[in-house]
């Protein structure tokens, strides 16, 4: 049926380097994107430090990131989703070596580190905007269908 909108998995991992930008604001956003049948978490392979431009740039359109600190792989209670989006170079090689043996698929979604933004706060938060709004449209265009 062409135009209909792709099928949504019933689990999806966000994953990238320390859990700490990238896949927290994608989880964020798939899960007032997608709403609640879905599964969604996110992980990192280490954990950092939570971002505070993450949290500005989400309630800037009324969203936040899960409460709690960024956890790791190892964090997580099972490996059991159907699909783990990889946001970095690092993120992509360790679910790989991670799926080898099971049925999740892999797909990676290169985005850019807002973190290597340097300038004014304003130009930093520009930065992570710009990662906000490319998640977003990504998201709509993988699970929603919409451009």
């Amino acid at each position: 049926m062409s135009g209909s909108a792709p099928r949504a998995p019933a689990s999806i991992l966000f994953l990238c380097g320390r859990n700490s930008v990238r896949s927290p604001m994608a989880e964020a956003l798939a899960r007032a994107m997608l709403g609640p049948n879905i599964w969604i978490a996110s992980a990192g392979i280490s954990p950092g430090a939570r971002d505070p431009f993450v949290d500005s740039v989400l309630s800037e359109i009324g969203l936040g990131v899960a409460a709690g600190r960024p956890q790791g792989l190892d964090g997580l209670e099972d490996y059991n989703f159907d699909l783990a989006v990889t946001l970095s170079p690092e993120a992509h090689h360790r679910a790989l070596e991670l799926t080898r043996t099971t049925a999740i698929e892999v797909e990676y979604w290169p985005t850019p580190d807002p973190t290597l933004a340097s300038g004014s706060r304003e130009q930093i938060l520009s930065a992570y905007r710009d990662l906000r709004e490319r998640l977003k449209r990504r998201i709509a265009s993988r699970f929603i269908g919409a451009d």
